[in-house]
């Protein structure tokens, strides 16, 4: 929990000076006892002593004054609420993905991944998929409809050529669309391409570096002005290898490249190895995307306790005393 305005925490001296006052008059009241002159008169006198109920109202009452002050402090707490309202999938084509160092291949593994993916991203986000091999292609626009992503998924073809920078473009295009679609029927809007804050998030999934097309670099640096977070994973071992004609050309993972693309935008970079690590990676991002982490003030939870408290105080004095505190 933090607190908004943590300056006003010092106001918690007050009950404080109230316990001192309360514990002050109480030895004070066992004086004045003492000196009542018939001490054996006292049972005749008041017979019924309220004994440790009598502290009850002045310590429900104070335990509210306590309560009051933290939400005067107005306090906050970190909760997940609906974010972005778009999240890209990019997922790599290229003939690398034909590797067998991950069972059985890496393209048959990143779509099983993909597939547990689309299962955990909350309901109502649109997902979008672009694929890319020696170009980017946008294979299907945002959509909620996930039979229509699985499909799509199902169906990747593989190419040559790996072109990640066009694919982070590809991706940005398809994020101001969306945004617009989600907003039209509030404002009539057209998102902006070129206006920072379109909103949207982009998981890419590769397994090597660019080879064609437009830097990776430059895109990152786009996908930053814009405010949108790439995550990325990189997918293989160092120990990958395809056949291309007769030859057998090794295609090692190069994860500092994908890792700067997810620093420059401030989302995250992951590295799996295997399928099993690579399924942990995508259900760890379904859960988290569609929504981001907010301070939320919760004031009016304290302020409700307080007011509980005085009530209760009040109720006590009243029952036993006759009397408010």
């Amino acid at each position: 929990m933090t607190f908004l305005a943590p300056e006003r925490l010092a106001l918690f001296v007050i009950p404080a000076l109230l316990i001192a006052l309360y514990l002050a008059m109480q030895r004070r009241r066992k004086r004045y006892a003492v000196r009542f002159a018939a001490v054996e008169l006292l049972d005749a006198v008041a017979p019924e002593r309220p004994g440790w109920r009598r502290h009850l109202p002045a310590l429900g009452y104070l335990f509210a004054l306590g309560v009051l002050v933290v939400g005067i402090a107005r306090p906050a707490m970190a909760v997940d609420e609906p974010g972005r309202p778009t999240v890209v999938l990019a997922m790599d084509t290229s003939r690398s993905m034909e590797a067998s160092d991950v069972s059985p291949s890496r393209q048959t593994a990143a779509q099983e991944a993909a597939h547990r993916f689309l299962e955990l991203v909350p309901d109502g986000v649109p997902v979008g998929l672009v694929a890319f091999d020696q170009a980017a292609r946008a294979v299907v626009t945002p959509t909620i409809d996930r039979f229509v992503l699985d499909r799509a998924i199902d169906r990747l073809e593989l190419g040559p050529g790996t072109a990640i920078g066009e694919a982070l473009y590809a991706a940005l295009d398809m994020l101001p669309r969306s945004a617009a679609a989600v907003a039209a029927g509030a404002s009539g809007a057209t998102a902006d391409a070129t206006s920072p804050g379109v909103g949207g998030t982009i998981v890419l999934l590769s397994d090597g570096d660019t080879t064609v097309g437009r830097s990776e670099d430059d895109a990152a640096r786009r996908a930053a002005e814009l405010g949108v977070p790439v995550n990325t994973i990189a997918f293989g071992t160092p120990d990958g290898t395809v056949n291309v004609g007769i030859q057998t050309v090794r295609v090692p993972v190069d994860a500092a490249a994908l890792r700067r693309v997810a620093e420059t935008t401030g989302g995250r970079a992951f590295e799996a190895a295997t399928a099993d690590e690579l399924r942990t990676v995508f259900e760890d991002l379904g859960q988290g995307v569609g929504v981001e982490r907010v301070e939320r003030e919760v004031t009016d939870l304290f302020v409700g306790a307080a007011l509980a408290f005085a009530v209760a105080a009040a109720i006590g004095s009243l029952a036993w005393f006759s009397r408010l505190p």
